[in-house]
Parts: structure tokens; C-alpha cells; sequence
């Protein structure tokens, strides 16, 4: 029995499964209500099962609707892959790629991501949104973005990249110190020299984002030392003022210092022993094949991570 599905209903059984019903889908796709209505009966009565029930004031997908919704991401990228090839015969003059990237690559490695590839690629469309690896790997998986710079620390147990095993490829782009910053006034701010952390027993601690705050929280550990939180905060700018108030110590980002110069009252030092994240780009499995996002790729590789403090990884 030959199955007959056009892509169009493809695109319109997507558009319900994220938008929850056949108004909202007709609007994001730019048809009319009766339009998408009017494709949605042509396609059951072709397959002869129905691909929508009515749920509530919405609608819902049933089980043949649910196999087409599944299906449509490989689809859609497969598509976007052979457009892709063909703008690439005119030199790539058009095209839109979506990026996600972490709060403190925001103010440092994208913004002279974005000026490289207007400069190399003015037709070329970049729509960015700011948010932490778990929120971006997620709008990766559910195709809201093309690409995302996430970062890791090492041994992670809440790693979200752990969830995304499977049909994403991972480019390693830097390697991040850790520091920490410490009062000026503090005994161990006084050499310069790295700062031990199985010293800090008894300190107050001011922890930054849920992964950050797994980091420290890691970190202490493994040296025998359990942090008293009391502040928590991941504007790197309030972090180093709370420090340079007397108000507790914390371990920082080495991007995090690149836009926020530490205050009057603020120091900042390496750690012992030593401490670091990886940075990577995470797309999605074959679709570098896209010019838009390969482009992307040739510019993120072209960056030099030392004018921030970071080592590039071999790529």
C-alpha cells in the first residue's frame, strides 16, 4: 500500500505540534485558517486516518499525525540542506541560520561572530537569542536554532549535553580557566600566586548559574571543603562589586572578566589545582552540509579564543 504524503502537510502537522492549534500554525506558516483547514481534510482523506482530533479550544495530534510531527525535523533539514546547495551557486547572497549562545559568550565571542560574517556574508541573516546550554541545546533539539555555543564543565553529572546524545555533532572551540575572586583585603589575595581552594573552609561563597553552582559545589568537594552559599547571582558585573564589598569569594569564568573589570576591592587569581570548562559549537547531525551554517562554522573557526583568555582546542 503506497502512503501518499506531500511535504506541505509535513510542515503543517509540525506547525500544529508546536503551536497547538490550526490557527496559530496558519498564522507562523502565513496561510489562512480555512487554507491549512481545507490541506489538513485532502491529506487525511488520502492517507485514510485522521492526523488531528479536537482537544479543548486547540487540537491535538493523533498517533498517524504524531509519526508525520517526529519526522518532520529530518525532514525539514534535508530540505534546508538541498536549498542550502543551491544558494550556494549564487554565493550564498541569501539565507537566515539561528544561533544560540551562553550570557558571557554574548558580550565577548559573538558579537565579533556577527561582524565576521556580515563582512564576509552581507545577505546572510543571523537571528540571535541569549540563553544558558540546558534552555539552547533544548531549542536545538526542537529545531527553534541551527546552532549553539554551549560550555561544560569536566565530570559534569547535570551535563545537558548528555541528553543530547544522538543525532547532534559537537565542534570543541576553547578551552576556559576558571578563577577565583577574592576581597583585596583577603589573606589569600596577598602573593598573587594561585589560591588554594582547601583553604577556603569557612568562607561565604557567591555562586552563579545552576551549572556554575554544580561546578563550585564539585570543586569544594574534591578538596574536602563544603561552601556556605549565601548569595547567589550570575551577573558577573553584581558578583565582583559583592566581592569587592567584603561579602564572599567566587569562581568566575575567565570570559566573565573580559567585559567586567574587577572593582576597587576585587582580585582575581587561578585556582589550585587548576580549573577549566570547554567551550564547543553543537549542531545538528549533517546539517554543516547547509551553506549558512557552514559559514557560521568557518567563522567561529577563524576566531582567536586568546583575546579573551582562552586556549583554542584542536579542531
Amino acid at each position: 500500500m503506497d502512503v501518499d504524503v506531500d511535504l506541505q502537510t509535513v510542515r503543517i502537522v509540525r506547525a500544529i505540534a508546536e503551536h497547538g492549534s490550526i490557527s496559530r500554525a496558519a498564522r507562523a506558516l502565513g496561510y489562512s485558517q480555512p487554507a491549512v483547514s481545507q490541506h489538513l481534510r485532502r491529506a487525511e482523506q488520502r492517507l485514510g486516518v485522521p492526523l488531528v482530533v479536537r482537544a479543548g479550544r486547540g487540537v491535538r495530534l493523533t498517533e498517524p499525525g504524531t509519526v508525520l510531527a517526529r519526522h518532520a525535523q529530518s525532514i525539514g533539514q534535508a530540505l534546508d540542506a538541498a536549498r542550502g546547495e543551491l544558494a550556494e551557486l549564487v554565493g550564498l547572497r541569501t539565507g537566515t541560520v539561528r544561533l544560540a549562545a551562553f550570557p558571557t559568550a554574548s558580550s565577548t565571542i559573538v558579537p565579533r561572530l556577527l561582524r565576521g560574517l556580515r563582512e564576509a556574508h552581507p545577505g546572510l541573516t543571523v537571528r540571535y537569542v541569549e540563553a544558558e546550554p540546558p534552555e539552547a541545546l533544548g531549542m536545538l533539539r526542537d529545531g527553534l536554532v541551527d546552532l549553539a555555543i554551549t560550555f561544560a564543565y569536566p565530570g559534569d553529572r547535570a551535563d545537558p549535553h548528555r541528553e543530547s546524545e544522538g543525532p547532534v555533532e559537537t565542534v570543541p572551540l576553547y578551552t576556559e580557566p576558571v578563577v577565583i575572586a577574592l576581597p583585596e583585603s583577603h589573606p589569600l589575595a596577598a602573593d598573587g600566586g594561585p589560591v588554594e581552594l582547601a583553604r577556603l573552609g569557612g568562607e561565604r561563597w557567591i555562586a552563579g548559574c545552576p551549572l556554575c553552582r554544580g561546578h563550585l559545589l564539585a570543586a569544594c568537594e574534591a578538596v574536602g571543603v563544603e561552601p556556605n552559599i549565601e548569595l547567589e547571582t550570575d551577573n558577573a558585573v553584581a558578583v565582583l562589586n559583592l566581592v569587592a564589598a567584603g561579602l564572599g569569594v567566587a569562581l568566575l569564568p575567565r570570559l566573565a572578566l573580559a567585559t567586567a573589570v574587577p572593582p576597587e576591592g576585587a582580585v582575581v587569581r587561578a585556582t589550585a589545582p587548576s580549573s577549566d570548562r570547554s567551550i564547543q559549537l553543537v549542531l545538528q547531525h549533517g546539517s554543516r552540509r547547509v551553506p549558512s551554517i557552514s559559514a557560521v562554522l568557518d567563522a567561529v573557526s577563524s576566531l582567536d579564543g586568546r583575546d579573551w583568555g582562552l586556549s583554542t582546542t584542536s579542531r
